[in-house]
């Protein structure tokens, strides 16, 4: 599953790939919880088993991708 977070006072986004079996309810849980300002980072694990923590504060956006990623190829 890709997610695309937007951080305050930057031109760029933050594009992670998750793990295939990530828990889409639980993921929306934790963003949920990092933009209420309940957690005050909201950390995350990509495929390759890095962990990567943004401040909660500086979150403009999160857009998750459709499960079971992106289909190569023609449809």
């Amino acid at each position: 599953m890709d997610i695309r977070i937007g951080v305050s006072d930057s031109p760029r986004e933050i594009n992670i790939q998750l793990s295939d079996d990530t828990d889409r309810a639980e993921l929306r849980s934790q963003v949920d919880s990092a933009l209420s300002g309940e957690a005050a980072t909201l950390w995350l694990t990509d495929d390759k088993g890095k962990d990567l923590g943004i401040a909660a504060a500086k979150i403009a956006y999160v857009e998750l991708g459709p499960e079971g990623g992106n289909p190569i190829g023609f449809s």
